[in-house]
């Protein structure tokens, strides 16, 4: 993360390999761009949220915020993703006592999150193909990441980015970028710059966008739902806390619990997606656990005392009237498309 804030030696080294990583990123694009691999279509509006950066930029957190708002506005809302990280390969629908193993973290995290139908299978079209099987009456469906998935075709994209930004500007593995940006769009997917969102999640945009702030909720939770100011986690006499977190970032989770005033006595930082085990149960001896709710389906079977705090993303106002106004669009294009007067 360090080397791809800047062109330092550890990336110079890099570079070379991330021509080849970008020269692989463009020839595919291409081959979408041009009809040689063939992009499929689902029978609802689908809104791709994602990133162009690799690590956590606050996608699932925006992915919980848009279906909300959809919601809100009496929209019938479905989210698929691929479930990075489960074991299996099963296209399964994600239901609040699933086994995050199976289904994926942050899959699991969207459904308790949001309570609208989630389905994971290896490719998204398959997801989306299953989900609308269950839940004909789907209008939108989400899609967690895929940006460069062009094998869905997408009517609207929301790009996310953090304080990060393009780091270096480089591509992986000597800077942080999945693809170049400003990006190149393949309308053949979909993929059009007047349909483009996009969302700084961080303090500081790099460039426009609009922008959304983060927070971590004034109650903490426990396996058994009860709730928990952060004030009260801490009493003379009780355990130390220790934070841990098994994300893309988790120095931000830290920081923003001590920011809370959260008094952390340790914190342990673990690999993104991580499938907590016994082998560190010793490491949590003598400490009462704080994690993040991505972190808590896995960690509760075998600490069952550990209590999460929830992150709350509230992007500004304008982003929603944004968000909106493609709505109506999209929705008028589809109705008159279904009159027999298709739209260009």
């Amino acid at each position: 993360m360090k080397a791809w804030r800047g062109r330092g030696v550890l990336a110079s080294l890099l570079y070379p390999v991330s021509l080849v990583y970008r020269g692989l990123v463009e020839t595919r694009r291409v081959a979408y761009a041009i009809g040689l691999v063939r992009v499929q279509h689902v029978d609802a509006t689908v809104i791709v949220v994602g990133n162009v950066v690799a690590g956590g930029a606050g996608k699932t957190p925006t992915v919980i915020a848009v279906v909300q708002h959809l919601m809100a506005q009496q929209h019938r809302v479905g989210v698929i993703s691929r479930g990075y990280g489960r074991t299996g390969t099963a296209c399964l629908e994600v239901v609040p006592a699933a086994d995050p193993s199976d289904v994926g973290d942050e899959p699991l995290l969207i459904r308790r999150a949001t309570g609208v139908p989630v389905f994971v299978a290896p490719t998204r079209h398959a997801a989306a193909m299953a989900l609308l099987a269950h839940y004909p009456q789907t209008q939108f469906i989400i899609c967690d990441d895929g940006l460069q998935h062009y094998a869905l075709y997408r009517d609207l994209e929301i790009c996310v980015f953090d304080d990060r930004g393009r780091g270096n500007g480089w591509h992986l593995p000597a800077g942080l970028l999945r693809e170049r940006w400003p990006r190149h769009a393949v309308l053949a997917a979909g993929q059009r710059d007047d349909r483009l969102l996009v969302l700084h999640t961080g303090e500081r945009p790099a460039f426009a966008g609009f922008t959304a702030r983060k927070n971590l909720s004034s109650m903490a939770h426990s396996s058994d739902g009860t709730q928990i100011p952060l004030a009260a986690l801490h009493t003379p006499g009780g355990k130390p806390l220790m934070a841990v977190a098994g994300i893309a970032q988790p120095e931000s989770f830290f920081a923003m619990l001590r920011a809370r005033n959260v008094p952390l006595a340790a914190t342990l930082a673990l690999s993104d997606h991580y499938h907590f085990d016994s082998g560190l149960i010793n490491k949590y001896e003598g400490y009462r656990l704080i994690c993040t709710d991505k972190d808590a389906a896995k960690l509760w079977p075998l600490v069952p005392d550990a209590v999460t705090v929830s992150l709350e993303l509230q992007p500004e106002v304008a982003f929603f009237a944004a968000l909106d106004a493609q709505v109506r669009s999209l929705l008028a294009a589809k109705l008159s498309s279904a009159h027999g007067h298709k739209t260009s």
